[in-house]
């Protein structure tokens, strides 16, 4: 069992501090729920305990994957392919596997691509969740201040492709 002080990831809203263990009555029945805060806002996210094991809650990359997802971060965008709800569509499934590297992809492509031509709205509103789900755990692998990790990451991805 986790406890309180934890940091987990939790696919499609990022990484955070275990801040309580609370247990609710919904629909008359008591449960124990993880409370989780995340780093960018001030976002809380209740998280039943008995179902932590079917939705991919699990540790913050270690240094060694730091350096992983920075080199995806650094390399050669991919070709975007499709109109854009294929793509999204595609984004946002590999999104939800829960691997910062396939989130790093995402953001990566969808940032550079917005770039050279801008992208459609729910593109861009997928490109601002990658960043944000990317940012909350390299705050914690990286040891980082918010401020530092969003200025690193826009760095890396100003400059020219390797």
């Amino acid at each position: 069992m986790l406890q309180i002080g934890d940091v987990v990831v939790y696919p499609m809203h990022g990484a955070g501090v275990i801040a309580n263990i609370e247990r609710c009555e919904v629909c008359g029945e008591e449960k124990v729920y993880y409370v989780l805060k995340l780093p960018m806002g001030s976002l809380k996210v209740m998280i039943p305990v008995d179902n932590v094991d079917n939705i991919g809650l699990r540790s913050v990359i270690d240094k060694g994957e730091l350096s992983e997802v920075v080199e995806v971060l650094k390399s050669k965008p991919e070709k975007p392919g499709g109109s854009w709800n294929k793509r999204f569509q595609m984004n946002l499934d590999s999104m939800k596997t829960g691997d910062l590297k396939n989130v790093a992809k995402v953001a990566r492509n969808l940032i550079r691509q917005d770039k050279s031509r801008r992208i459609s709205s729910g593109e861009k509103r997928l490109m601002d969740l990658a960043k944000q789900i990317l940012v909350s755990e390299l705050v914690y692998a990286s040891g980082k201040s918010l401020e530092e990790v969003e200025t690193w990451l826009d760095e890396l991805l100003k400059s020219p492709v390797s």
